[in-house]
């Protein structure tokens, strides 16, 4: 396997984390306290808890991996306001490592990233660098809570969806590659 095939397969796998973070959310935001859960495994109840048990650590995976594809697109949090990655270390992987028929691929631009949005720039904004704030603040220093606000939660949401587009706009279909296979499912029992 090339180097290129390891990162796409590497890229793959991200875009299905911030899926699964995606769907977590959703999931969870069906219930203000945590409702109960049990894990079968081969017919074996292998997990008694709540239903944090379940989404608390997909939603934290999917945080990291949205923000390793915010950097492979070249963005970054500059002071509180999206920017752009200006030098990589050298064994960084960034978009403008590839390329197609027109030359290498382009970083994206933080003005063009958040054009992409229909909702108010200002949202867009402050939802990508909510990603990579969580990420840094939240999830690798103790900090008294993960998530601030209940605001911070829906800005988290609209990123979820945001970085997978950005990352079809910008990667995928420029390299003329089919877009991963990121949907979910999952099937209710009926009482």
């Amino acid at each position: 396997m090339t180097d290129e095939q390891k990162i796409k397969r590497l890229l793959d796998h991200r875009m299905q984390s911030v899926a699964t973070l995606n769907w977590a959310l959703e999931l969870r935001s069906h219930w203000k306290e945590a409702p109960s859960i049990a894990v079968y495994i081969d017919g074996k109840l292998m997990i008694e808890g709540n239903l944090n048990a379940v989404t608390n650590p997909m939603i934290e995976v999917g945080l990291v991996h949205c923000r390793a594809l915010l950097e492979f697109l070249g963005l970054c949090d500059e002071k509180g306001s999206l920017g752009q990655i200006k030098k990589r270390r050298g064994s960084d992987v960034g978009v403008e490592g590839f390329r197609n028929a027109d030359g290498p691929l382009k970083k994206v631009d933080p003005e063009v990233a958040l054009s992409r949005y229909e909702g108010e720039r200002s949202e867009a904004e402050r939802a990508l660098v909510q990603i990579l704030h969580v990420t840094n603040k939240g999830l690798a220093h103790n900090t008294m809570s993960l998530i601030e606000d209940p605001e911070d939660s829906r800005l988290i949401e609209i990123a979820s969806r945001g970085v997978p587009a950005l990352m079809i706009s910008y990667f995928y279909t420029p390299l003329g590659l089919p877009k991963p296979d990121s949907r979910i499912t999952t099937r209710r029992r009926e009482p």
